[in-house]
């Protein structure tokens, strides 16, 4: 898609996703011109062949796609709505396929030049009817003029009928989150072993994902970074790319975009390697913890009705493996619950669920003219053809209220397997200490911070291998709490329990209430062979962040984090938890009174991150903070701009803001940064991927 294309687009589309949707949407109508704009005169490596059907807005086609890609669309769209747009098979590059050749292909692709030959290949054999070629970033004119060169040196020209660049080099994951996809990209930019080539590579790589975020939004941003390391590399390579577009550069970002242009805050991971690995309370967060979660699908095991009650004569049932998947953006409850404590989406969940069924009940009782004389007069309320007319708006309202019974349902059965991974390893109390310890609680009392966290990291039956490293990995990291033979102490006790009392609770590190929900067992004061490998893995990962502290390459947190609820809005909170426990009193059983017991704890205190802090204090401009200390870069000024010199002019307010985390991020993260959105703000959050919190700390163990 031409820059021209996608700037008018963005411009006028509320959000990333729907601007990269509609790049996409446009790719697979085969359109040859994007959108009626010249390709061929504002992006010099689109190539366009008349085709026999352009009468024809959305013809039967083929999709090709790299793993890659794949990854970019998944989120987009279902394989209804790819159906809805002429897509009848969808197939990877580099598998075993069939020759159509009476359908037309469209092939969604990085430009490698593994894949770049896979396609002249092809088209060489004519496996298409006609192939329309779409790269996901944009193809530099050697790899173009050597790709030109294949093709037509292997017969396949003519089956080429056009070649675009697309600029979609993101995968969009939420209306304002997306991921550059990047696999163990903390790992890739702290390896003390990497070459200056690879980290040039890899630097490079942000920049032209990023340069794709920003040729989608269609606006031209201005850049804030820290001085020196990954974001500073990043963000001139960024700038420098803007400005050698000019098609970017002259777009006027839309009139009412022309005096609020977005700020990008471009950020190291290593600011803040607590908020990746510390438990969450919040709903989704929690779902990306406890079960398998990826591009918005979600995955847990069940464990068959009535196999508590299986005899040892009879062999247990397998256990069932449930599949969802989850937008946030168009799944009602999902969307409004998303960043919610998790004990109020479990009550909101029981609560809609009760009220559905409730209306279904009565339009059925309507239909049926069943129910006795109650239910009949207040079905019809009445006499005459107004009964009538309100039968018949309310039976067809059923199949809409059975829809979203359906999506209720689906997500009683997430909080079910959540709760009971949360319930099984006491993750309240991980996170309320977590939370005590990175806030600063502790300051005064640095002998107390230490017994806490050793009586719980040597609790057998608190917790799995890797919340008790979670939780030591917290506290080494939080400032004014442990010395470095303070946290040695800490992972010998770890240690030393884990390896004579074992756990008590299963450890499958996110794969879903595995553990919980499969009647796997207390492992009698042993470790498995798989929670041995994840104390080691766990001792490393602490040892690597205690040699980072004491060479000071990395920050402590007490500082970082900070309470954002105080005074009335503390009581309020409390007065939030006071009635979530009076409710639930009246809960005899059931899921609602089982979150009370063991999630009181997580309706507590909000407390801002890192990113969030300083994303905040850019937004707002605030003097002596990260607004003074961090570049600025805009690419329609050349050379580096002083912010203390902007000081004494009128700076419009931030309307738009992205911030983009280097090395991995997270959906805690990504929750906490919608404190500093509002009515007036947008906040969009990126990464060069988002981890889970025992993904990290996979990460962390490899560099130790």
């Amino acid at each position: 898609m031409s820059l021209a294309t996608m700037a008018t687009q963005g411009s006028a589309a509320s959000n990333l996703k729907s601007s990269q949707l509609a790049a996409v949407t446009s790719m697979l109508a085969l359109s040859t011109t994007d959108g009626g704009g010249d390709a061929s005169s504002s992006n010099p490596y689109s190539y366009d062949k008349p085709t026999s059907d352009s009468n024809n807005s959305n013809p039967w086609k083929i999709l090709i796609y790299d793993k890659h890609t794949r990854a970019i669309i998944s989120p987009l769209l279902s394989v209804s709505q790819l159906r809805s747009h002429g897509v009848t098979l969808h197939l990877l590059l580099h598998s075993d396929r069939e020759p159509i050749p009476d359908v037309p292909a469209v092939y969604f692709v990085q430009p490698t030049q593994e894949n770049l030959s896979k396609i002249a290949s092809d088209c060489s054999r004519h496996l298409y009817q006609r192939s329309h070629l779409h790269f996901s970033t944009r193809m530099e004119r050697p790899v173009m003029e050597e790709f030109a060169r294949l093709v037509v040196n292997t017969g396949g020209l003519d089956n080429v009928a056009s070649v675009h660049d697309q600029f979609v080099e993101f995968a969009c994951l939420e209306n304002r989150l997306f991921s550059l996809n990047v696999p163990e990209s903390y790992v890739l930019y702290n390896n003390p072993g990497a070459t200056e080539s690879d980290m040039e590579n890899a630097m490079n790589g942000i920049a032209g994902g990023l340069f794709s975020v920003v040729a989608t939004l269609g606006s031209v941003p201005v850049i804030r970074c820290p001085r020196g390391g990954a974001p500073e590399m990043v963000a001139r390579k960024l700038n420098r790319l803007i400005t050698e577009h000019p098609t970017l550069i002259r777009s006027k970002d839309g009139r009412h975009q022309t005096h609020h242009r977005p700020v990008l805050v471009i950020m190291d991971r290593n600011m803040d390697l607590i908020t990746p690995v510390q438990h969450a309370s919040t709903y989704q967060a929690l779902i990306d913890d406890v079960l398998e979660h990826k591009a918005n699908r979600v995955e847990f095991n069940v464990k068959p009705d009535g196999a508590d009650s299986s005899t040892s004569r009879r062999r247990a049932p397998p256990v069932v493996r449930k599949k969802f998947d989850i937008d946030p953006d168009v799944d009602p409850f999902y969307s409004r619950h998303k960043f919610n404590p998790f004990p109020e989406a479990i009550e909101s969940n029981g609560a809609e669920l009760q009220d559905v069924t409730a209306k279904e009940q009565q339009i059925r009782s309507k239909a049926g003219g069943g129910g006795g004389k109650d239910s009949a007069s207040a079905a019809v309320g009445g006499g005459g053809a107004g009964d009538s007319s309100e039968l018949a708006t309310a039976v067809e309202s059923l199949p809409i209220l059975l829809e979203r019974k359906k999506k209720l349902e689906v997500h009683t059965s997430i909080l079910q397997a959540a709760m009971n991974e949360v319930a099984s390893r006491d993750v309240p109390q991980f996170y309320e200490l977590e939370i005590s310890l990175s806030t600063g609680t502790y300051k005064n009392d640095a002998a107390k911070a230490k017994k806490d966290v050793m009586d719980l990291v040597s609790d057998s039956t608190k917790g799995n291998v890797n919340d008790k490293v979670r939780l030591a990995i917290v506290y080494a990291l939080s400032n004014g709490v442990g010395h470095s033979s303070d946290i040695e102490d800490v992972a010998q006790a770890m240690k030393e329990s884990l390896e004579t009392k074992g756990s008590t609770v299963g450890g499958d590190d996110n794969a879903g209430a595995a553990s919980a929900t499969t009647g796997g067992g207390p492992s009698h004061g042993t470790l498995t062979k798989e929670d041995r490998a994840r104390l080691e893995m766990g001792l490393r990962a602490i040892d690597y962040l205690k040699k980072l502290r004491s060479m000071n390459m990395i920050a402590t947190m007490s500082d970082m984090m900070q309470t954002e609820v105080s005074g009335g809005a503390a009581s309020s909170g409390s007065d939030m938890l006071s009635s979530f426990m009076a409710r639930a009193q009246n809960q005899a059983t059931g899921l609602l009174a089982k979150a009370t017991d063991k999630l009181g704890t997580m309706l507590g205190k909000i407390h801002k991150h890192r990113a969030t802090l300083v994303v905040e204090n850019i937004c707002e401009m605030r003097p002596n903070t990260e607004d003074d200390e961090y570049l600025y870069l805009d690419p329609r000024v050349k050379g580096d701009v002083d912010v203390a010199t902007l000081r004494n002019a009128t700076r419009a307010p931030v309307r738009e803001a992205v911030a983009f985390m280097i090395g991995g991020g997270c959906y805690g993260e990504y929750q906490n940064l919608q404190m500093v959105a509002d009515e007036r703000r947008n906040v969009t959050y990126g990464s060069t991927e988002i981890v889970d919190p025992c993904t990290f700390l996979n990460h962390l163990a490899k560099l130790a």
